[in-house]
């Protein structure tokens, strides 16, 4: 039984954990509920269950719930009627609900109970107006769309994303008055943001004077600006959206431009509210310093506020990785750089791989030319290459050069001006400047990322 959204204005939002994935077979060990009217929270419930079985070891490395924490929770009959009065006239939500929804109804079941709710699923309503994504599962839409999740696989945290992703998704409903502009400048006009395209691209906001306040990308610019306009989480998050009076946009046809565009108009344009923006994609950075006896040490870890690090990573494992890499290439020392334990000559020097910084046998001078050099280059699989993905349109393609392992800029080209001269594509390619930020953006999204065509040259 599904629906839409109708008239509705109760909506439960539900998350279980359970102890495997066979309803009737399975319990759930968690359950997590949220009421909501489509624009706010009303309500929350949830509580770890007791489910009178073992817990596989395998669920418990995946949420962390074990046989010890659930011993001394309630079964799930004596919480039954709490979730039948909860849940009275509302439709049952949830990111990919059935598998929610089935195990509700298998649990009443038991009791002797038929539980029937309507329901509405997340999945398919971010297919519909999300459409293109690589995926749709919870944690990978929630990360395109910057919606926070610190309990993944907790029933509490997924049930909390699911419920900003479904404000975002409620507000496409085809009626524009479902639009709330509560507590937003009237400058704003709703027609205005019911024309946002549902595509990648960088949105600008103005204030009610006509000046740039800030600057984003997303995959789909008319959900990420939705976000901002519903987003009271932090008093600089309201601040700025009360001053929001006009939304600009430029369309890049895939995420890679985007980030690209956004990294370049930021630096430009310097907007208030994007000045002390803190990059999440990428978490750890590379930092050096130099120790006592006058060698550059590189180290990384967590990105800090207060340092701008030589190179970001979005995880310590690409972090750690790259600080092999770039020992191994201009062969550092990896003692100095806090690779190999001990203190004295590390066993790279005694294989001829380190030229011995690390037991005084090479000057700190020789030493840092070589360091300065690693982080003066950002290190490509390919030295000159184009990289081919999705244009604005059907009929054409993005480009993106990078020359001598330095970024040149990016532009869009028809098709048809290819053919096979990849080289053709300079004629639409429009200069930006080349900084380390940029080719580590370029450098971590191919790394994750699949684009139509990298072509060496």
């Amino acid at each position: 039984m599904s629906v839409q959204f109708e008239n509705q204005k109760r909506f439960a939002i539900i998350d279980v954990e359970t102890t495997g994935l066979k309803a009737g077979q399975e319990k759930i060990t968690e359950i997590a509920i949220i009421m909501h009217d489509g624009y706010k929270i009303i309500e929350e419930f949830s509580t770890l269950l007791n489910p009178e079985i073992k817990i596989p070891y395998y669920i418990t490395q995946l949420t962390g719930i074990n046989d010890q924490m659930v011993a001394g929770a309630p079964k799930f009959y004596e919480i039954a009627r709490e979730i039948v009065e909860l849940t009275e006239n509302a439709i049952i939500v949830g990111h990919n609900v059935n598998f929610d929804y089935s195990f509700l109804r298998a649990e009443f079941k038991s009791l002797g109970y038929d539980f029937q709710r309507k329901t509405l699923d997340t999945i398919k309503l971010s297919r519909k107006h999300i459409p293109g994504q690589p995926s749709y599962s919870l944690g990978k839409i929630c990360k395109a769309l910057g919606i926070p999740n610190s309990a993944r696989h907790r029933a509490a945290g997924d049930a909390m994303a699911t419920s900003k992703l479904f404000e975002l998704l409620f507000k496409f409903d085809d009626e524009p008055e479902n639009i709330s502009m509560k507590g937003l400048s009237s400058n704003l006009n709703k027609s205005l943001i019911e024309k946002l395209p549902e595509k990648h691209g960088v949105y600008y906001f103005y204030d009610a004077q006509g000046k740039l306040i800030y600057i984003g990308k997303s995959i789909n610019i008319k959900a990420r600006v939705l976000q901002h306009l519903s987003n009271g989480s932090t008093k600089k998050a309201v601040e700025m959206k009360t001053n929001i009076s006009d939304v600009d946009f430029h369309l890049t046809g895939n995420e890679l431009i985007a980030l690209l565009l956004e990294s370049d108009e930021i630096k430009k344009q310097k907007p208030v509210y994007n000045r002390s923006q803190r990059r999440t994609l990428f978490n750890y950075g590379l930092y050096h310093f130099q120790d006592e006896q006058g060698y550059i040490r590189l180290k990384y870890g967590k990105t800090i506020d207060e340092l701008n690090p030589d190179y970001a990573y979005s995880s310590q494992a690409e972090a750690k990785e790259h600080l092999f890499f770039l020992t191994e290439t201009f062969q550092l020392c990896q003692r100095l750089n806090g690779l190999y334990p001990g203190s004295g000559a590390c066993f790279h020097f005694h294989i001829g791989q380190c030229k011995g910084a690390c037991c005084g046998n090479e000057s700190p001078e020789a030493y840092n030319f070589r360091v300065n050099e690693a982080l003066e280059r950002y290190h490509f699989e390919h030295e000159n290459f184009y990289i081919f993905d999705m244009g604005r349109e059907e009929n054409e393609l993005s480009v993106i050069k990078v020359e001598n392992s330095v970024y040149c800029g990016f532009g869009f080209v028809p098709h048809s001006e290819i053919n096979n001269d990849p080289g053709a594509a300079d004629d639409f390619l429009q200069k930006y400047p080349d900084n380390r930020e940029v080719r580590q953006i370029i450098r971590s999204y191919l790394k994750r990322h699949k684009v139509l065509k990298v072509v060496p040259f």
